[in-house]
């Protein structure tokens, strides 16, 4: 299980959408459009999963989620 992400199109860096999600069930899921607040550059960023993968690894630096900000998956992906 890991937290979907996106590319910031102002900074380059990658941002987490909130969305807890398996690899291969997103990898498999139906093609979605959501929306996802920077916290970097304080925008809204719509997004398709095309452009988006699953960071698995918590890394020291990895940003925190609170259990009220992620959002569980099964199979289908809402928007965030």
């Amino acid at each position: 299980m890991g937290i979907i992400m996106i590319k910031c199109p102002q900074t380059g860096r990658e941002i987490p959408t909130g969305i807890k999600a398996d690899r291969e069930k997103f990898r498999c899921s139906v093609v979605f459009f959501a929306r996802t607040f920077c916290s970097l550059c304080k925008a809204n960023h719509e997004w398709f999963a095309k452009d988006a993968w699953v960071k698995d690894a918590w890394v020291k630096d990895a940003w925190v989620y609170e259990p009220s900000e992620t959002a569980e998956t099964n199979g289908l992906l809402a928007a965030g």
